[in-house]
């Protein structure tokens, strides 16, 4: 896309009107999240990533990610980058200069996601410089200042792994994008699919992406072959040291498909080693035999990945005990399809689609235009919205990257709208764009749905509603001797990191059988789950509010140990435990 003039906006400083952009964003995030950071730590996956960071302050080695306390008395392995624990550790230890363990915690969980909103913020805005030129840098600014749905990952208390992981996607799109017209731009591709792959594998689609696209270009044109040699030597090295500082030595036979390990690591190596070596060998020859050195490369890869893990082949969760799959995970929130929320909520589903269905919109806008549809940078934007896009119809957890990738597509649609119809002065243009950004938008779409439908409002979570997240719930239950807890699902990370107790289960895949033994003791009746106790051996069972009980019916919810403890009926093997009486985390200590 050719930039278009302006003869009236001048641009200030890049790096200063990103800064600006950021300062205003945290500000409306210190405003609206500040008193919660004190009050709940928001989200399983943060309370986890809290207790990880404890552990590792305490001496935990950098490859000791073994939590005794969890899924007793074997305990959990989890495969969260010590990386990301590495930053808030360090963090941490800043604040802890001058404030208690209390408040240094709560500016760690604070100041944290925010600092991930910058380089996000630079990413997408360099996608959209390079799509419409510096003249849509204060479009994708604007974009974000007003982007509410796109940073609900980056909100005070977010210390679990999205918010890098959104970031580092962007950053890498965006180096993708730049890597025919910036020299370095296809080695930091490369070492930021390093960096990506350490952290997780949500952002493997977008790695990818990055992948194919510069391999793709290499077929269609030799002067491609140093860019994507720079890629390649820089994927592989990245790939190398990621596993290097992920995995420790005892652990290099694993495999997994969910997180880097040996097939992961072994397949992106062998493949982009093949890329390198084919820009190297055939930068000169025709493009069928380029395409036959990319396509070795790919093939070699893969076959390597599903040789050394063949269950591999059933996408990330191809492990996962097929009863928690059934009883649990396809019951996730996160996991949910965009269609099931929609058919459930048009309202809602309307205000998820809409900014990044305007940003379809923009680019196919801007097809039209012969010049763009050959543009490389273009191109690789628009394929990373339609990747998002493509991810979040399955799954509404991809939503937040289709925000992301849609705001530079955005920013330059908003800019030709404004060239073509002739709007010079600033408050013109701002206007303009203001009616495309992600909040305006989303209301918009939400407003309108609901004047349709005029569906019931709908009340907050129920587990946010009866307290379950709030800190001040577990205060009993800390002062009660250490044990062992059998709770919901969802209670578990909360127990290990607001209390000295240990817990059955939690929320993670890998924990298959702990998981099993929770359900089965408050979905069975009360006799059948006295049998399940004794073998679990949990010295109290915790409940609060209405627990999630997958693969059960109303009839089997009323009969089983948690209806019966609802309506007030504690088998002899139970007793209340008489200071949670009425308060919304009811204990219950084993008698057995």
């Amino acid at each position: 896309m050719t930039p278009l003039p302006s003869k009236s906006l001048r641009l200030p400083n890049v790096a200063l009107l990103l800064g600006l952009s950021w300062l205003v964003i945290v500000a409306q995030l210190l405003a609206s999240h500040w008193a919660e950071t004190a009050q709940t730590l928001l989200d399983t996956d943060d309370a986890m990533r809290l207790v990880q960071v404890r552990e590792f302050l305490a001496g935990r080695g950098w490859f000791d990610l073994h939590e005794m306390r969890l899924g007793p008395p074997d305990g959990y392995d989890t495969h969260w980058s010590r990386l990301i624990d590495a930053g808030l550790a360090g963090m941490y230890l800043i604040f802890h200069q001058f404030a208690d363990n209390a408040l240094a915690e709560r500016l760690v969980r604070t100041v944290w996601p925010m600092l991930w909103l910058l380089p996000t913020m630079a990413g997408a805005a360099a996608i959209a410089w390079r799509v419409a030129g510096p003249a849509a840098i204060p479009f994708a600014c604007l974009m974000t200042v007003v982007g509410q749905p796109a940073f609900r990952q980056f909100v005070p208390g977010r210390i679990d792994h999205h918010n890098v992981q959104i970031a580092l996607s962007v950053l890498l799109v965006a180096a993708c994008a730049w890597s025919d017209r910036v020299r370095f731009a296809a080695a930091a591709a490369g070492l930021l699919t390093g960096a990506a792959l350490a952290i997780g594998f949500e952002s493997l689609p977008f790695v990818v992406l990055g992948a194919g696209a510069m391999a793709l270009r290499f077929v269609c044109s030799r002067e491609a072959a140093r860019a994507l040699a720079h890629y390649g030597l820089g994927a592989a090295a990245g790939v190398a040291v990621a596993f290097a500082v992920s995995v420790g030595p005892s652990h290099w036979g694993r495999t997994a498909c969910d997180a880097i390990a040996v097939n992961s690591t072994a397949a992106a190596i062998i493949a982009t080693l093949g890329l390198a070596i084919a820009a190297k060998t055939l930068a000169g020859a025709g493009w069928r035999a380029r395409l036959a050195g990319v396509a070795a490369s790919a093939a070699a890869g893969s076959a390597a990945f599903l040789a050394i893990e063949p269950q591999c082949i059933g996408g990330p969760f191809a492990m996962m005990d097929p009863l928690v799959r059934s009883l649990w995970f396809v019951h996730v929130s996160e996991m949910e399809s965009l269609w099931t929320i929609a058919t459930t909520s048009a309202p809602r589903g309307a205000a998820f689609a809409a900014f990044p269905a305007i940003g379809l919109l923009c680019a196919f806008a801007a097809t039209r235009d012969p010049d763009t549809r050959r543009d490389f940078g273009f191109v690789v934007a628009a394929a990373a919205l339609v990747v998002a896009l493509a991810l979040t119809i399955g799954m509404i957890r991809a939503q937040s990257y289709a925000e992301w990738f849609a705001i530079p597509l955005v920013a330059a649609g908003a800019l030709r709208l404004c060239a073509w119809f002739g709007l010079d002065r600033l408050a013109a243009r701002a206007f303009v764009a203001l009616l495309l950004t992600p909040a305006v938008t989303s209301a918009l779409a939400l407003a309108a749905v609901t004047a349709v439908t005029h569906p019931q409002v709908e009340g907050p979570s129920s587990r946010i509603a009866e307290g379950c997240r709030r800190s001040e719930t577990y205060a009993e239950l800390a002062h009660l001797p250490p044990g062992r807890i059998a709770t919901d699902i969802d209670n578990g990370p909360f127990v290990l990191a607001l209390t000295a107790h240990s817990v059955l289960s939690a929320p993670y895949h890998r924990l298959a059988t702990p998981i099993i033994a929770a359900h089965r003791i408050f979905a069975l009746p009360p006799d059948a789950a006295r049998e399940v106790v004794a073998e679990a051996k949990p010295d109290y069972l915790v409940v609060c509010g209405r627990p999630f009980l997958g693969g059960i019916g109303e009839v089997e919810r009323a009969a089983s140990l948690w209806g019966r403890l609802a309506a007030g009926e504690v088998p002899d093997w139970l007793e209340l435990v008489r200071e949670t009486r009425d308060r919304p985390l009811v204990v219950y200590r084993v008698k057995l």
